[in-house]
């Protein structure tokens, strides 16, 4: 990683962070309006379900066809998060999984970080933010997502990230001056929609590679650690149900239960009855059944 690369993926990490703590020192004197609840809410999911829906289960893993223009808008909505162009992320993810928890995996909390506690956090630290100063974007492009890379516009979007990160933080501060008529609702609103929004979408995402792969629960054999954290599902829009999905990559529904909430999954459900996307992967009972751990049968 060149220095250049590893400094913007520093700031892309502080800035927000240091945003989150302002916003959370300028709410004692009412700097939050009902508006900007509103427009934080609307970037969240926007930004949020391009990456679970768009580069994750589509991009990535292909759980279901569309038209081009709504997967060209996914891949949009999902460089709005800022975790990275387009053709980076589904090749580092799809790395991760064809090297889950061994070596070559780009962010295993359980490879190369020794034994004992010091290790653990060692290890939680690379899974959760290490990684992003090290290996991201490290991924070969041609290798990992040929697919992408041989789409004319998919390679554009992925050229034009630099632009969507300023777009993700004018949309809300346009959205806010327009609402508040004011230059002061259009910054209140870029910082909680545009930064706190990125700040809290990334560690929600960072939280799937760190702690959905050390705290939860297993219920499949996948031979790797992968884990289901249920208190995550609701905030990373169903992706918590991580050992699900490592169990069966190609689903486009990771919630495999009644009681596993899964938004993205309802989303996807629900663009299929309207026939904006088809070929839609899901997992029988039986096939669940057969990969099911033998403490669990």
């Amino acid at each position: 990683m060149s220095r250049l690369e590893r400094n913007v993926n520093i700031a892309a990490v502080v800035i927000p962070f240091i945003a989150t703590i302002l916003a959370a020192i300028f709410t004692w004197g009412s700097f939050l309006h009902a508006r900007d609840v509103v427009i934080f809410a609307v970037m969240y999911l926007m930004s949020a379900f391009g990456i679970t829906i768009g580069f994750h289960r589509h991009l990535t893993h292909r759980a279901f066809d569309t038209f081009r223009p709504i997967r060209y808008a996914f891949a949009v909505m999902g460089s709005l998060a800022v975790e990275g162009p387009v053709l980076s992320w589904v090749a580092d993810h799809r790395k991760h999984h064809a090297f889950s928890d061994e070596e070559g995996d780009p962010h295993s909390p359980h490879v190369g970080h020794g034994t004992g506690v010091a290790a653990v956090f060692r290890g939680l630290y690379h899974a959760h933010i290490g990684w992003l100063f090290e290996s991201n974007g490290r991924a070969e492009k041609r290798r990992y997502c040929p697919d992408l890379c041989s789409d004319p516009t998919m390679r554009a979007i992925h050229g034009a990230f630099p632009l969507l990160v300023l777009a993700t933080l004018l949309v809300p501060f346009a959205a806010g001056w327009a609402w508040g008529g004011t230059l002061d609702a259009g910054l209140e609103a870029a910082l909680w929609a545009g930064l706190v929004r990125i700040f809290l979408v990334h560690h929600v995402t960072w939280s799937i590679n760190s702690i959905c792969h050390f705290f939860g629960q297993q219920r499949f054999e996948t031979g790797d650690q992968s884990r289901n954290v249920f208190w995550l599902a609701l905030p990373s829009l169903g992706e918590a149900w991580h050992h699900n999905h490592h169990a069966f990559p190609r689903s486009a529904y990771h919630g495999l239960r009644w009681y596993e909430l899964d938004p993205s999954g309802w989303v996807i459900f629900t663009l299929a009855k309207l026939g904006l996307i088809w070929n839609v992967v899901s997992v029988d009972r039986e096939r669940q059944r057969a990969k099911l751990v033998a403490a669990v049968q």
